[in-house]
């Protein structure tokens, strides 16, 4: 494995892949304001020893893609979609199974639709229904603790590393799932290694800013490929009826349902989602 920068729609984009280029590939994405290291190496080495080839990146804003001062980026969740489809040209892929996490989800949702051309399946952790922020479905709202949290960046010192460390590590405590212990020093070490290759960290608060778009509204219909919805019970961003309600809108969807899990892909589950998603990608 080895980090790769490419110039895609204009931008750069960081990419990383594992694996064996002649398996099938399964292209990673992860949700907002998280690189692409919160697809943990020995996960995305797990599931290419499963026989496929995993590709990771960078979204813009985190890690070591292009990022935007805060408050000042410009582009949307289709632009997001669009780069991971030019993550494949890069790779020169011309089908790929689409793995993403929260927001990741919400962009596979769009790639679906927008590119079904270059689709085989879709997984979709811990995610929602992507479409008009205007709609209520009625689904219930993120933990006020997570909201709390997310506040306290607006007075953060994003120079003060040890300062930084302890939000991002608190958030991390606050996404954990009730079936499972929070790994201080893990999580710690990971922030710490996510701070350091960060081209800009505080810009990963441009994600807060996206939204999502009328033009959606409803297409989700329109996703005809095997879709396998994966979501814990102890998810305080998205909590499971979110999940459920995922599964309902898409046809030909299927939904795992995890005890305990929260919204993270935690060591404990890593057996049960590589199995998961290695049996849904064998659907072709």
């Amino acid at each position: 494995m080895s980090e790769k920068l490419w110039k895609i729609n204009g931008v750069e984009i960081c990419t990383e892949s594992f694996g064996n280029p002649n398996h099938p590939p399964v292209l990673l994405i992860m949700g907002g304001m998280c690189s692409m290291i919160d697809w943990d190496d020995e996960f995305c080495q797990g599931l290419a020893d499963s026989g496929r080839y995993v590709i990771r990146f960078d979204n813009r804003d985190v890690g070591r893609s292009i990022t935007y001062p805060t408050g000042e980026s410009q582009y949307t969740v289709v632009d997001m979609a669009d780069d991971a489809v030019g993550v494949l040209d890069s790779y020169g892929i011309d089908q790929a199974h689409i793995v993403g996490l929260s927001l990741g989800g919400m962009i596979a949702q769009i790639i679906a639709v927008r590119h079904p051309q270059r689709v085989l399946t879709i997984t979709l952790i811990a995610s929602t229904i992507f479409g008009s922020d205007d709609i209520d479905r009625g689904l219930p709202p993120m933990d006020e603790k997570i909201l709390a949290h997310h506040a306290d960046a607006a007075t953060l010192d994003w120079l003060d590393e040890e300062a930084v460390a302890t939000y991002l590590v608190n958030g991390s405590r606050l996404m954990c799932g009730t079936k499972h212990h929070f790994d201080e020093h893990r999580a710690y070490k990971q922030v710490k290694r996510e701070i350091k290759r960060a081209n800009h960290l505080v810009s990963m608060l441009n994600h807060g800013l996206l939204k999502g778009d009328d033009a959606y509204e409803g297409k989700l219909k329109e996703i005809h490929v095997p879709v396998l919805v994966i979501h814990g019970t102890g998810d305080t961003i998205l909590p499971l009826e979110h999940g459920v309600a995922l599964a309902n809108e898409v046809p030909n969807a299927s939904l795992l349902t995890v005890e305990g899990m929260g919204h993270e892909v935690h060591l404990d589950d890593w057996d049960t989602i590589i199995q998961a998603i290695s049996k849904h990608t064998s659907l072709e």
